[in-house]
């Protein structure tokens, strides 16, 4: 007896075995109940989460200003009117030191300026033309 020769790959022999395997089923003819669709998973979005983590604590937040404002609105109307009286004693005091100033002063001095460019970013040239 001879050396056996040792077993290699042989490509065809997986053709014949499938040559030689039985045909499959044939499907049925009409199924009684068709087969539900599977949904493909989505996932949520990063964005989505931290916008949905978000909301809730941003209305909270709005409500408890609310609440706040709520509470402080006397003394807000209060603050506002002491604002406003206190534009009215700046205004006086200015028209005050305007009408003092200008009583005093017999001639006053007006200054005129002619100043022109040529272009938007064009440097600006100008002349003082003083009047007595």
């Amino acid at each position: 007896m001879g050396r056996r020769q040792p077993l290699r790959p042989n490509p065809h022999f997986a053709l014949r075995a499938l040559r030689r395997a039985p045909p499959p089923p044939p499907p049925p003819a009409t199924p009684a109940e068709p087969s539900p669709v599977p949904v493909p998973v989505q996932r949520i979005p990063v964005w989505a989460k931290t916008t949905a983590l978000l909301a809730p604590t941003v209305g909270g937040g709005i409500g408890a200003a609310s609440i706040g404002l709520a509470y402080a609105a006397p003394g807000l109307i209060a603050l506002t009117e002491a604002l406003w009286a206190a534009v009215a004693l700046i205004a006086a005091g200015g028209a005050a030191l305007f009408l003092g100033r200008a009583r005093r002063t017999p001639g006053s001095t007006h200054i005129t300026q002619h100043i022109t460019a040529t272009g938007l970013f064009g440097r600006a040239t100008g002349s003082t033309v003083h009047h007595r």
